[in-house]
């Protein structure tokens, strides 16, 4: 009897981490969107909203790897046995005062970063936890996105966020999109537009993990 390889290989697992304070917000939509797409295909979600469970942004010095006495926080280690098994990490976020929210960038400082030394980001190791995966990003703006990129907006937060990331855990790859002018007046067509792309790059992500796993891997960096 011939065994089934395919069965024996685990499900790509997506990490979707979502920060927002409104349960009932946009970003909630995407994230619900991008969810349902992933395990329409059959894979695996693992979803952290930010808000939700309470998450402390607030870096301890004692987390600080480069200090004598560094230790794990509790809640840094349950996030890091959760998310740990991660293919693609996927951050989802509204873009305040040109940046991400305090509480994302917390995320990054506390869990995705847990433990990196300041000399192995600049040696270009690849993290434990990150370190050949890929980086999605959706952010939202009230903004159009045409005045954001008279600003340098989305593309500066690509390169100091995004790309930094990427660079610095040597992660894979990373691709960032952005929705701009999501206001109350919204208006239902356009808004099914925004997710039917969210859709699109959920398929998208899907059939590149497939490739990488049929070993027809190709880099993403957009």
């Amino acid at each position: 009897m011939t065994q089934d390889v395919s069965a024996t290989i685990p499900r790509a697992r997506h990490v979707v981490v979502l920060c927002h304070p409104d349960p009932e917000s946009f970003n909630r939509e995407i994230a619900d969107t991008y969810c349902a797409a992933v395990r329409a295909v059959g894979h695996d979600v693992v979803f952290r909203d930010l808000y939700a469970i309470g998450f402390d942004p607030v870096l301890k010095t004692y987390e600080r790897p480069a200090l004598a006495g560094f230790q794990r926080s509790a809640d840094v280690a349950r996030e890091l046995a959760l998310i740990r098994d991660g293919d693609v990490f996927v951050l989802i976020y509204p873009i305040w005062f040109g940046s991400a929210p305090a509480m994302m960038k917390g995320y990054v400082e506390r869990v995705l970063g847990a433990g990196v030394d300041p000399q192995a980001i600049q040696r270009h190791d690849a993290s434990p936890l990150l370190g050949g995966k890929r980086l999605l990003s959706f952010t939202t703006s009230a903004a159009r996105t045409l005045w954001l990129d008279a600003q340098g907006g989305v593309e500066g937060l690509r390169d100091v966020f995004d790309r930094y990331l990427v660079g610095a855990f040597g992660m894979h790859s990373q691709r960032h999109i952005h929705l701009g002018h999501i206001t109350p007046h919204l208006s239902e067509r356009f808004a099914r537009q925004d997710f039917c792309q969210v859709e699109e790059e959920a398929r998208r992500t899907c059939d590149e993990l497939q490739r990488a796993r049929d070993g027809r891997d190709y880099a993403c960096v957009a």
